[in-house]
């Protein structure tokens, strides 16, 4: 069962729906006579696991009591007491959310009969679908059990007894989804502050002495783990070059190179070279040599590599971080990866025996999720568990860039995910394989590897060939849509701009690419400068990478040669704004600040700029500037203050949003100043003023 955070869909959410009745209607002094309890699992009631019991109170019922639920002490005669069952109770509610029908009352009943029977007991999280309903349909006139189902158009059964009525709570908080989307309200924090907000209803409950219902919603932080695996990357570990032998090899020869090399396995194809395409590749592992021996005996040390060799390769990018090598390892049980370049190039491998030291951690658990996500929904829960893992990551004080850069992986793996989804329903729907070899691209801060916690989709298809509305074009179309689809129904939304491959703009052949960007260098109106923000950004993350690859390396050859496109490019960094007042205050609006107007898109942008000017091809800020200062051009001491602004924004901003999505709050890139320290003020403000000097850098670096 996945954890609940504040960041879980409701749709999503593993919870319990329950009822119970009981002696009387006074939380305090009543006693539980029956119990019933059913599973939600993904907006789905578990009928499976549904439970109901009858409880020996230990007292008689009152007759006003039984002539409500209809159990007397005849009933209860022989059922076990209420300490006899609790254990499976608290086994049933444990990681669960609790859902029920004016639940506060449910709750103090179950706290006074844990105090008064010495039993444990901690206060679950917790909604009302009664205090839902009043926030989705606030003008309905009642909003009782019964109004709600006739409303929603359920059918109920078996009302006044304790799992009919668990059941109607469970169906009605699971029709009352889409209303309460409508209202823009998605994830379990948003609904429990939702519910917060309703005074009246909070005061209705406290005032006849039940439990607040909905709890604050909580800043969660996983506890302390090995971060290892999120600040490191592939390359940092694997074995290079890899070793490479032709087909014609013979077992024994293979286990003489391993032996002599101290590896545990090694790659074949057929020229015997290391740097081809990965997908020319076969693997013989020591454990593949020992199984055909056992199997064989002798003789098979004769047979040769091309005829044992597994394939296609389980890989991994040299610059993914090592917790999704770890997650790929468990997912598809190999205890090797071979490494591959961004052009899909065989660098590398990495073993099991490379990654013994490192944990699995929940950042793990979510790689392994997304790749094997099947639905739009399997991935929205996937990537709800990620505002968890930065404020965690942040916490144990990982590098704010390393951090942006796993949200980044993090983008990509769902976007390349989306992608295999899209394709396999558009094989099911019988439009067939695809017409050509094929790269999706995201753009923009998920391809620069500086992705924040509020992400829209920006993303590209280049293609062999094809003409514009042509056979290709139009499956590729298709492809982008769908994708597009279901991108947005796992959380990451459809980008405002357009920037999407099912609109036109942003597919094409890789001819039409071509001549595209050099379209936008070549004319560098000011539509096309917009577009070269997001598209020099490019990263491939699923099909033929390689196309991908040629495509942003011919649009950084073709910027580097036109000095007036770069000139251009720069005119818009020439007035940045200055967010503090003559007397040293920071201008806010509501007590907040847009980092990413103010230290984000300039220092991004001026970096982006000059890379294209001095040829760095490079996607991510940092290596950018990096390029720069390794070239010699500029201050070293200037442009690592600008890197410096730029990680103290990226920190204080994601920060900020794994806050906000904890509370329930809409995320956003504005940052609340009044909790930062006096230092943390003055260190922004030191920032602020270095993006004042990006307009003169530029002009003294340009040329």
């Amino acid at each position: 069962m996945t954890a609940n955070t504040g960041a879980t869909p409701l749709f999503a959410l593993e919870a319990i729906a329950i009822d119970l009745e009981t002696t009387g209607l006074d939380a305090a002094r009543a006693h539980i006579v029956q119990i019933g309890t059913v599973a939600i699992s993904r907006s789905r009631l578990r009928e499976d696991q549904a439970r109901e019991c009858l409880v020996d109170p230990g007292l008689p019922i009152p007759a006003d009591s039984t002539a409500i639920h209809g159990i007397d002490d005849a009933a209860v005669a022989g059922a076990p007491a209420l300490t006899a069952v609790w254990d499976d109770l608290i086994r049933e509610l444990d990681g669960r959310v609790l859902i029920g029908h004016t639940v506060g009352f449910d709750l103090s009943v179950l706290a006074n009969e844990a105090r008064r029977r010495q039993l444990p007991w901690d206060k679950p999280r917790a909604l009302c679908v009664r205090m839902l309903a009043a926030v989705a349909a606030p003008s309905l006139a009642s909003h009782s059990l019964d109004a709600l189902a006739s409303w929603l158009g359920l059918e109920t059964r078996n009302r006044h007894r304790a799992l009919g009525d668990a059941e109607a709570a469970g169906l009605i908080f699971i029709a009352l989804l889409p209303h309460l989307e409508a209202r823009g309200i998605r994830t379990l924090a948003e609904a429990e502050r939702a519910c917060r907000r309703l005074g009246g209803e909070l005061e209705r409950q406290q005032s006849a002495g039940w439990e607040t219902p909905v709890g604050e919603p909580r800043d969660e932080v996983l506890g302390s783990f090995d971060t290892y695996p999120y600040r490191h990357r592939v390359g940092d570990i694997m074995g290079h070059p890899p070793v490479v032998v032709p087909p014609d090899t013979t077992l024994k020869a293979a286990i003489d190179l391993m032996v002599a090399r101290t590896i545990s396995s090694v790659f074949v194809t057929a020229t015997g070279q290391p740097g081809l395409d990965v997908a020319e590749y076969a693997i013989v592992t020591e454990r593949d040599a020992m199984r055909r021996i056992a199997a064989g005996g002798a003789a098979a040390l004769d047979e040769t590599v091309g005829a044992i060799g597994s394939r296609p390769l389980v890989t991994i990018r040299e610059n993914a971080f090592l917790y999704r090598a770890v997650g790929r390892m468990g997912r598809v049980g190999s205890r090797h990866l071979g490494v591959r370049s961004d052009s899909d190039a065989l660098v590398g491998v990495v073993s099991a025996r490379d990654l013994l030291k490192l944990r699995a951690g929940p950042a793990i658990t979510l790689a392994d999720a997304i790749e094997q996500a099947g639905t739009a929904t399997d991935l929205a829960l996937a990537w709800s568990t990620l505002p968890v893992v930065v404020r965690s990551l942040l916490a144990e004080a990982v590098d704010a860039h390393l951090v942006c850069q796993i949200v980044s992986e993090e983008i990509r793996s769902m976007t390349r995910r989306a992608t295999v989804l899209a394709a396999d329903a558009m094989r099911a729907a019988g439009r067939g394989e695809a017409p050509c070899r094929y790269a999706v691209l995201v753009l923009g801060s998920g391809g620069r590897g500086e992705s924040l916690l509020v992400p829209d989709q920006d993303n590209a298809i280049v293609f062999e060939g094809g003409e514009p509305d042509g056979p290709e074009d139009r499956w590729f179309a298709e492809l982008g849509e769908r994708l597009a689809t279901i991108l947005d129904g796992a959380g990451i939304p459809y980008c405002d701009g357009g920037v999407m491959a099912s609109n036109a703009e942003w597919r094409g052949s890789l001819a039409v690419w071509t001549d595209r960007v050099d379209r936008w260098v070549r004319q560098s109106r000011p539509q096309d400068l917009l577009n070269v923000d997001i598209f020099f950004d490019a990263a491939p993350v699923c099909g033929a990478l390689g196309l991908g690859h040629d495509l942003f390396v011919h649009a950084y050859a073709g910027g580097r040669e036109s000095p007036t496109f770069a000139k251009l490019l720069g005119e818009r960094l020439a007035s940045p704004a200055y967010p503090v007042t003559m007397f040293g205050a920071i201008k806010t609006r509501d007590g907040r600040l847009d980092l990413k107007q103010h230290i984000l898109f300039p220092v991004a942008s001026a970096a982006r700029v000059l890379a294209i000017r001095h040829g760095v091809v490079e996607r991510s800020t940092g290596r950018r500037i990096g390029g720069l200062v390794a070239r010699g051009i500029g201050s070293e001491g200037d442009l690592t203050a600008l890197l410096e602004a730029h990680a103290l924004a990226v920190s204080l901003t994601l920060g900020q949003q794994s806050r906000d999505i904890a509370a329930g709050l809409k995320p956003s890139r504005m940052v609340d100043l009044a909790p930062l320290s006096r230092k943390q003020r003055s260190d922004l403000k030191r920032a602020l003023g270095r993006i004042q000097d990006i307009p003169t850098l530029l002009r003294d670096l340009m040329f």
